[in-house]
């Protein structure tokens, strides 16, 4: 069981966004895609969500094509969480949440729906901003809404015992350095649970902390795909970021990949 892109292109003008990219999501890990800025890691989230579609290649839920699918078992097993947030109306913290549940209308129990909501908030660390109006919330908050929003989109009925996949484009880019990795360690607990998570980092050193798998992109290309340990070499990065990059070793835990002094701009 896995949600799969296989040798996909994308191509918008004379650009080819994606060229030939394959990459599994499997039920049970955390997979961190990492990439300088247009390598195409938003374009590659959006054709395994089924929101864009490939020129060439394709997505398969479970081995079979997602377009295949129904929309509405798609809808319920696989949520997104995108970087852009553009909901304005004057919704509730808790009307946002409860968005994620419209997949599941055909549920008769309102008290359950609540507690789905209000346990969906508590896992992103929002539990905090119930009740309050979406629109007053800074950044980093309506970022934890957003994640609880998704949470609640692939909570399942009881019984069922389908694979659940997260997509996340970027969830900690709004969040403080605390939160940022709360939010890890909530994506950590959700794939050990048995939850296929993909997310998009820019940080090197929280895919090397909290992730089982990484895949780097650079200009539309898979670059290396493994062991975080194995694909964050500070020799592959400092080639595909064009930044002098080094790992210093810590007492306890991986390596701190940093950018060594010397560059323009940064003292000595």
């Amino acid at each position: 069981m896995t949600l799969a892109a296989t040798t996909v292109t994308c191509i918008a003008g004379q650009r080819r966004l994606l060229d030939a990219v394959s990459l599994q999501v499997t039920p049970g890990a955390l997979h961190v895609l990492l990439g300088p800025n247009g390598a195409g890691k938003s374009t590659l989230l959006g054709v395994l969500a089924g929101d864009r579609r490939p020129q060439a290649g394709q997505v398969t839920l479970d081995d079979r094509p997602l377009g295949e699918w129904p929309t509405i078992t798609v809808a319920r097993r696989r949520a997104v969480m995108m970087q852009r947030d553009e909901l304005r109306f004057p919704f509730s913290v808790d009307e946002v949440v409860a968005l994620g549940r419209l997949p599941w209308q055909r549920r008769a129990n309102a008290a359950g729906e609540r507690a789905i909501v209000a346990s969906s908030l508590a896992q992103a660390g929002a539990a905090q901003l119930a009740g309050r109006r979406y629109p007053e919330l800074s950044g980093g908050e309506r970022a934890r809404v957003q994640l609880a929003r998704a949470l609640a989109q692939i909570h399942a009925d009881d019984g069922d015992a389908a694979a659940r996949y997260l997509l996340l484009d970027e969830p900690t880019a709004s969040l403080d350095f605390a939160f940022q990795h709360q939010v890890l360690l909530t994506l950590r607990q959700l794939a050990d649970r048995g939850t296929g998570v993909l997310a998009i980092l820019q940080d090197p050193n929280l895919a090397l902390r909290h992730a089982d798998a990484v895949s780097l992109l650079a200009a539309g290309r898979v670059v290396a795909s493994g062991s975080p340990a194995s694909v964050l070499d500070a020799d592959r990065l400092s080639a595909v970021y064009g930044l002098p990059i080094v790992a210093a070793k810590v007492a306890d835990g991986p390596p701190t990949l940093l950018v060594a002094k010397g560059l323009q701009g940064i003292p000595e």
